[in-house]
């Protein structure tokens, strides 16, 4: 599908970020799998305005997509003249005020537009173009739909799509009310609608909660596990990442939100004790609200790490915004505080004076590129020291007469020696002081 973008540059951006939010805006469209055949942009002082974009401007987006580039208003009113003449100079100041705009030289069939809109702003802006227009939201909604594989992802994703949904439902000429007698009679049909989405989204929530438990009991089992949490802006490399690292078959690819499931694998080959990687879902700017809320239950494990990888592509020149998109987020489900390291990433694709210069910058983060074995086992090695810090050594004695005490010490402790006589086992292990007192405790040792 044919598709133009539109663009509002706010005072408090720069012409900078104004451009590389468009620039993402069409990645999110070609996820969709849709072309992109134009751009209209416009400088304004708000976006709380019934057109969106000027006049003058939406006439040149008319332009692209075969519209009239005036909403129908549902009642015809009559322009003064003076009125009439005042609407041609502001259309003309306010072309002048959005800048040159390339003429179009196809027709597009949808208008995606990178912010969210009011229900009456879509409503109008679709009137004056004559074709589909989606937001910013409706747009990573729509891609968080076709990249679900979980039943707990499908369910988030529906919650959005219907909580997104609920106040975009449309009057209709002939909405009449629906009698009956009984529950809702005397209801339009738009708000007997509404009211199903309501009774939908009640349903869903209860759906995802029942999983959320069953999440939660597994996570509970987990809770003595060393937990590293993998997160960072959408197409940073967290899956690639996680692949050399655990050695599983995830999907890498280079397409935005590819991952939207957590994934939860030991680091290979395994450690003693044994270290959890999870692979989060992937932030973006403009996240809508609705999605990060619908996705908590996923942003749990990282709630719940003891080590977040803040991973970042370093070949981008706007991975310092993306970094403070992600930290938000994450400050948002109460995970701000957790202990965490920076992780650049795609350094293969830096020249030497670019990662000098981030070097000075970021003294303390780790460089690596997902190509380089060296990167990937000095990262590995930084971890599982990051585990020991708070180990101490220790000698235990397992008499031959105690069964399962080897194994739960080889899952939970670092084995450095072991020795045999006529009467048991004696190893020499590191391991944390609670699970030490944990151990004899249990074992009653």
């Amino acid at each position: 599908m044919k598709t133009i973008l539109v663009g509002i540059q706010l005072p408090k951006t720069t012409s900078e970020e104004h451009k590389a939010s468009m620039k993402e805006l069409g990645r999110l469209v070609k996820t969709l799998g849709h072309q992109v055949v134009g751009e209209v942009s416009q400088k304004k002082s708000s976006l709380k305005t019934p057109l969106f974009l000027g006049e003058g401007k939406l006439e040149i987006l008319a332009q692209w997509t075969g519209g009239t580039g005036v909403v129908q208003s549902l009642v015809k009113r009559k322009i003064h003249k003076a009125a009439l003449q005042f609407s041609k100079t502001k259309t003309v100041d306010e072309e002048e005020e959005g800048g040159d705009t390339e003429l179009p030289k196809e027709k597009a069939d949808l208008v995606v537009v990178d912010c969210e809109l009011s229900p009456s702003q879509l409503r109008n802006m679709e009137s004056a173009t004559g074709v589909t227009v989606l937001d910013r939201t409706g747009v990573i909604i729509e891609i968080f739909g076709r990249h679900a594989r979980t039943r707990s992802a499908r369910l988030q994703v529906e919650i959005a799509r219907l909580t997104y949904l609920a106040p975009r439902l449309r009057e209709t000429g002939n909405d009449k009310q629906v009698g009956g007698g009984g529950v809702g009679a005397g209801e339009t049909k738009l708000e007997l609608d509404r009211r199903k989405i309501r009774d939908r989204i009640k349903e869903l929530k209860s759906e995802l909660a029942s999983i959320a438990n069953e999440h939660e009991v597994r996570r509970a089992r987990r809770d003595r596990e060393n937990a590293v949490a993998l997160v960072g802006y959408t197409n940073a490399g967290k899956s690639s990442l996680m692949k050399v690292m655990t050695g599983i078959d995830v999907l890498v690819a280079d397409k935005l939100f590819a991952t939207l499931d957590t994934t939860i694998r030991p680091l290979y080959p395994e450690t003693h004790p044994r270290i959890l990687l999870s692979d989060t879902v992937g932030f973006i700017k403009k996240l809508p609200h609705d999605l990060i809320a619908s996705f908590k239950s996923t942003l749990d494990e990282a709630l719940n790490a003891s080590l977040l990888l803040y991973l970042v592509d370093a070949s981008d020149p706007t991975f310092r915004s993306q970094l403070k998109v992600t930290q938000n987020v994450l400050s948002e489900v109460g995970a701000g505080e957790n202990p965490s390291w920076l992780v650049l990433n795609k350094c293969d694709l830096l020249k030497e004076p670019e990662i000098l210069q981030l070097k000075k910058e970021f003294p303390k983060a780790f460089f690596i590129s997902t190509f380089d074995k060296e990167n990937i086992r000095y990262l590995r090695d930084a971890i599982i020291g990051f585990f020991e810090t708070d180990m101490i050594e220790s000698e235990l004695f397992i008499p031959y007469t105690t069964p399962g005490v080897i194994g739960e010490i080889r899952n939970r402790m670092r084995v450095i020696s072991e020795s045999y006589d006529d009467k048991g086992t004696c190893l020499c292990v590191r391991a944390r002081q609670e699970d030490l007192d944990a151990l004899k405790k249990k074992f009653k040792m």
